[in-house]
Parts: structure tokens; sequence; C-alpha cells
């Protein structure tokens, strides 16, 4: 795959395994931040080498030809805002948040479901966006080169656009995923957000993260 700027709206986990992977593969990165010079930030910079730079959400908005989407879901809407729409118009925004309501204690709960998503209020925030749903139903550290003993992961996707959904699927494989399963259109989000809840409820019950999901096929 031809090199790629690619734009990062968070700091928390998934924005720097993400981040710090495409960077790995000699994408250029600028993750994006409200506080850009924080020690984290810096750290994160030590991590991606000079592939990495940082700025606002803005300044990383601007500078994607693909932009992930790695926010808290509360601060998701709030994010896309200071990133600006105009700044995303037209570009690749991998939707990698679940909609998690905190508020109840633990294990979380799903904050929209099941006639909407988070998917499609992204969609809806950012209509010149051409979002894709993905890497939101495995935990982070298994992001970047997934490896388990019986055998490779399946990562799903779901948007609008189809040429959106290629390139998704083609970073997906870079990073060491299989072809990701196409799962339709961004309304398709309503089923993978939920499918994310099975990997948390499974993670609070077994105290583990380390489990993905696949796809048998016969």
């Amino acid at each position: 795959m031809a090199k790629l700027k690619i734009g990062v709206l968070g700091t928390g986990d998934v924005g720097q395994v993400l981040g710090a992977g495409f960077a790995a593969l000699e994408h250029d990165v600028k993750i994006g931040s409200r506080e850009p010079g924080s020690d984290k930030v810096k750290k994160w910079l030590a991590r991606a080498g000079a592939q990495g730079s940082a700025g606002s959400f803005a300044d990383a908005a601007r500078f994607g030809d693909v932009v992930v989407l790695a926010t808290s879901w509360g601060g998701t809407k709030n994010a896309l805002e200071l990133a600006g729409p105009a700044n995303l118009s037209g570009k690749v925004l991998i939707d990698a948040t679940n909609p998690l309501d905190f508020s109840h204690g633990m294990p979380p709960r799903l904050a929209v479901g099941h006639t909407d998503s988070g998917g499609e209020n992204v969609q809806r925030w950012v209509p010149q966006a051409r979002v894709v749903k993905c890497f939101n139903i495995v935990g982070n550290p298994h992001m970047v080169r997934p490896s388990f003993p019986g055998g490779n992961p399946d990562m799903f996707l779901a948007g609008n656009d189809a040429d959106a959904k290629k390139t998704v699927s083609e970073l997906c494989q870079e990073l060491g995923w299989s072809a990701p399963i196409d799962l339709g259109g961004i309304e398709c989000a309503r089923y993978l957000e939920p499918l994310a809840m099975i990997w948390v409820s499974y993670m609070f019950r077994s105290g583990s993260g380390n489990h993905a999901f696949a796809l048998l096929r016969k």
C-alpha cells in the first residue's frame, strides 16, 4: 500500500497503539490531543519515532489522508467538533470507538443501541466524512499483529462507502489481520458495538483480555 498520512484523534491506549502500528509501517502519523505537549504524547512520540508527530485535533484532522477516531465515547462529539467537520470532509474516518456508559458501574453498558449506534452518530456528526466502523471488537493489545494459539482472529467492518472500506481493509491487512469481513452499511455498527460488549463482558468474567472473534466457515 502507498505511504499515507494518518491522523489519530485521541491519545488513549487505542489511539497510541494504532498510531504506533501505522508509524511502524512507515506511514506518517500525527496524533491529535487536547494537550499535545503532555508527557503522554511525548512518550508516544518517542515510541513512534521519525514517522510520528503531534498537534491539536484540528491539526491531526487536516493532516490525515485517513483519520482514526479513538476517543472515549463521552468526548467523541466534542473531539469531532474540535477536529472540524471541514477538515474531515471526503476523508476516510475509521471509527474505533464504542459508546460505553460507565454510570452504572462495571462492566459498562452500551449508551446507544439497537435502533441506532455510535457509528451512525459519528456519520451524522461529520456527514461529509466516509466513516468506517472498525477495530472496536478487540482489545488494544491485539489490534496490531494479532496472534492466538487457536488461529487468526477476524475483524469486521461497516460503512457506506465501498472505496473507504477497501482502504481500511488494506490498512488492517498491513497491521497483520486477514482481509476484514464487510458487514454492509454504517447501520451494521448496531451489531458490531454489541459484539464489542461480548468481548468486554467476557473480559470481566475471565479476568483477561486475551481473546478475539473468528468466523468459522464450511
